[in-house]
Order: structure tokens, then C-alpha cells, then sequence
């Protein structure tokens, strides 16, 4: 049976996560680096010749496509999947047909019970009475320890307080230990908070004001969850995200705001802490212009479905998260492509800024947003960049000088479109959009 594949190599090469992904990648697409190849009507895999004794085991699944390898690559797909991706497309002849070994077998059954098991999850059905004392001890523990850590918490942020910021270089050990005694309160958005903040200290010329508005911002936090079920519902639901407090996604999918649109992949960035890997994807829709914010987790490989990447237009119904200003969705349906958007309208800065006004006063929590403005990238003389916009002013990028002048290349004197991530100082740019033209940021991930 003859290899036939729905992808063709330009829509395989715009998956690469980034330029030298898919250059390296190229350098494989030749048979003598892979000794095995094989196909069946749902799956291709291959076995590639790397630099160690064992050759790493690579899939696709065909019905995403879905990516693995075996490969100690943080990158997705990485050159190796991108390669036998290419190496089906340019010699299908290379593909032995027959039954998948185990190591493909294994992988698709899991692919397959997880979707059986979302679907499960999705659908409306009746779960068995659950015991009402047992759930109330449970909650009533869960309680407990909410508020023992709250109180922890805020005595910590007493002492640190009395003894004087400029103290807090010296106990670093001190925001590790409380972080660690948050998580153990089951309030792991606080700990992960205090690790951020932790991070500003001694860093910069104007980091004590920097910290102490951050520490004020956990405090209001420590106010709202005492008073928690006094708040409206769209605030609720806003605290207990910035809390880390479970959200349930069956709910979610059962009840939440619904919007089927057309939408527009801005950006994807990813963040890696030890094996865990989180994934945003930034979307607008093209009829409602309403944003919205995939946010997926993925435990060892960067192994993210669906599959999208910057300048993709896809066509799905979500449901929203609730909130004071709904952003975070989930796919109630695969997610189908259109044809690739490579415009996006012009945005000035102060618009743009009062745009950001808006969502910080509707939800104060979100430590990273969504940010969509125009203006021409500038270096200043101290090595850093910004993006000014005549006389409305600048705004500070986060770039290095390599990407930097690479937009500076892409914008020709002119405006740009920036769409990145806004993190309280500057804009970290994931998309740029000039006339007839993409850029789109490395998506390799950073380490926090």
C-alpha cells in the first residue's frame, strides 16, 4: 500500500518551532540515517542513527499530526519528526508497509484511550452520590490549610517587612523555604508568585520598589481569598486561578461561554520547570476580534495537541474560563486550519496601552498578557530596545540584539504590528506582522 500523506513539506516546515530546527532537520532527510521506515494508514515511524549507540525511536501520528521521539529534545517537533515528516513527503518509496512495532503501537493505543477518556470527561453524565460527610471533612481540610497558609504567609511578609528590604539579598534561602510551605498549603499560584518576586531582588538599580509593589500585590491577594465567597463570580474565579486553587475543565466544557469563531494564532510561547512544560497560545478571533488564551501543561517531552503555530487561522468552537474579563479557553472541538493569515491590522501604542489599562482593572491577577501594538523597534545607548511610536512615546522590549535587528530588517523604516507578552516593565515579542510579511519568535522555550 503506497505512503500517502495530507501534509505537504511547506506545511511541514511552518511546525518547525524554529530556523535552526528546521535546518537541522534537512540534514536528515536522507534514507542511509535511518535504517528502519515504516507506515500503516495511521502512523509513520522511523528509526534515526544519532550521535549515541541506540537509534532514537520517531513517530507521527497522522490523524493530528502528533509528534514523539525519543530524543532528550525540548524542542517540538524536533529536527528529528520535522525529518521523517520531510522523508515521507520526498521518498514515500523509502516506507515499509506493515504492522507498527510496540513502541508505535503503545504510543497510539495511549493517544487513543486519552481522547476516549476527554470524551468521557466532556460529556454530561451521571457520576454516583458521592458521601456527603466524607466531602465535607475534605473540604473543611482543604480549608484549613488555606487559611494556615494565608496566615504564614503574611506573618513572613511581616517579618520581612520589619527587618527592612535591604535584608532580602541575604535570605534567599528564606523564599525557597516559603514557597516550599505554600505549595504544602496547597496554594502553589502564591508559591509560584513568591519564586517571581524572589527573582527581582538585587537585580537592577530601582528592584526594592519593584519588590515592595509586587509583596503589596501578594497581600491584597491574602485580603480577597479571607473574603473570597463575598466576591462577585467572575472575581472568584480570578482569585482562586491566582491562588492555584483547582479549575475544573469538565465544568468548563459543560457550562462555560461558548464563541465559535475563526481564530487567529498570534503567538506560543512555552516555559519549562524541571519536566514540567506549559504552552500559551494567544489567539483573536477574526469576527468577534475576542482574545483568548490556550494554556496547556505536558509532564517530560513538550508533547502539546493541538499542534499550532504563529499565522495560523483555525476554525473551533471554545469555552471560556469564568472571569471578571474571560481569556483563558479550552477547545470544545478539534480545532480545524484555514488558510494562514500573514496581515494584522495597526495598533497605536496608546491605544494599545489603554487596552492593557483595561485588563489590568477588570483582573489585577495575570503576572504574563496578551499585547497587540504597532510602532518601529529602536535601540537606546545603554544596549537596550524599544518600540516607539512618533511622539505617543515607547515601550521597552525585551529582545536580544540578534532578534532585535533582525525586526529592525523585517519593519524597513516603517511600523510594525508586535503581538508578545506583556510581563509589568516590557513587551517580550512573540509575532511580528509588516506588509505581506511573518515573524515569529523561537519558540524553544525559556526556564524560569
Amino acid at each position: 500500500m503506497p505512503l500517502t500523506l495530507t501534509l505537504n513539506s511547506d506545511e511541514l516546515m511552518r511546525l518547525a518551532p524554529d530556523a535552526a530546527s528546521l535546518q537541522a532537520a534537512q540534514k536528515l532527510i536522507n534514507p542511509r540515517y535511518w535504517p528502519q521506515l515504516g507506515c500503516d494508514p495511521t502512523a509513520i515511524w522511523g528509526e534515526c542513527q544519532g550521535s549515541g549507540s541506540k537509534p532514537y525511536q520517531t513517530q507521527i501520528d497522522l490523524s493530528g499530526p502528533a509528534f514523539r521521539c525519543s530524543c532528550p529534545s525540548r524542542k517540538f517537533p524536533c529536527k528529528h519528526g520535522l525529518a521523517l515528516g520531510l522523508l515521507a513527503v520526498n521518498h514515500p518509496d523509502r516506507f515499509t508497509s506493515g504492522e507498527p512495532p510496540a513502541w508505535v503501537s503503545e504510543w497510539l493505543a495511549s493517544r487513543t484511550q486519552r481522547r476516549e477518556q476527554s470524551a468521557v470527561t466532556a460529556s454530561p453524565t451521571s457520576a454516583p452520590p458521592a458521601d456527603p460527610r466524607a466531602a465535607a471533612r475534605r473540604a473543611a481540610e482543604r480549608q484549613r490549610r488555606l487559611t494556615d497558609g494565608l496566615n504564614e504567609l503574611e506573618a513572613w511578609l511581616t517579618d520581612r517587612l520589619r527587618q527592612g528590604l535591604a535584608q532580602l539579598p541575604n535570605q534567599t534561602e528564606s523564599w525557597s523555604t516559603q514557597a516550599a510551605r505554600l505549595v504544602d498549603a496547597q496554594l502553589p499560584g502564591l508559591a509560584e508568585r513568591l519564586k517571581r518576586i524572589a527573582v527581582l531582588v538585587g537585580r537592577g538599580e530601582h528592584w526594592p520598589s519593584r519588590v515592595l509593589a509586587e509583596l503589596g500585590r501578594l497581600q491584597l491577594l491574602i485580603d480577597g481569598a479571607r473574603r473570597l465567597d463575598s466576591l462577585p463570580r467572575g472575581e472568584q474565579a480570578d482569585l482562586r486561578a491566582a491562588l492555584g486553587l483547582p479549575q475544573d475543565k469538565a465544568s468548563v466544557l459543560a457550562s462555560g461561554e461558548r464563541l465559535d469563531d475563526d481564530w487567529q494564532v498570534l503567538g506560543v510561547s512555552f516555559a519549562a520547570e524541571e519536566r514540567l512544560v506549559m504552552r500559551r497560545v494567544w489567539l483573536r478571533g477574526r469576527t468577534s476580534e475576542r482574545s483568548a488564551l490556550l494554556l496547556d501543561y505536558s509532564h517530560g517531552q513538550a508533547s502539546f495537541e493541538p499542534l499550532l503555530t504563529v499565522g495560523d487561522c483555525v476554525t473551533a468552537p471554545l469555552a471560556f474560563y469564568p472571569s471578571a474579563a474571560p481569556l483563558r479557553a479550552l477547545c470544545v472541538a478539534p480545532p480545524q486550519t484555514l488558510t494562514a493569515c500573514a496581515t494584522q491590522p495597526r495598533l497605536p501604542l496608546a491605544e494599545a496601552l489603554e487596552q492593557l489599562t483595561v485588563q489590568i482593572a477588570a483582573n489585577p491577577w495575570p503576572a504574563v498578557r496578551g499585547l497587540t501594538v504597532s510602532g518601529v523597534p529602536h535601540p537606546d545607548a545603554d544596549g537596550g530596545w524599544w518600540l516607539t511610536d512618533g511622539a505617543a512615546g515607547a515601550l521597552r522590549l525585551q529582545l536580544d540584539a540578534e532578534t532585535a535587528w533582525s525586526l529592525v530588517a523585517l519593519a524597513g523604516g516603517a511600523p510594525l504590528t508586535l503581538f508578545g507578552e506583556w510581563e509589568t516593565e516590557a513587551l517580550r515579542p512573540l509575532s511580528a506582522w509588516g506588509p505581506n510579511c511573518l515573524w515569529a519568535a523561537e519558540s524553544t522555550g525559556s526556564t524560569r
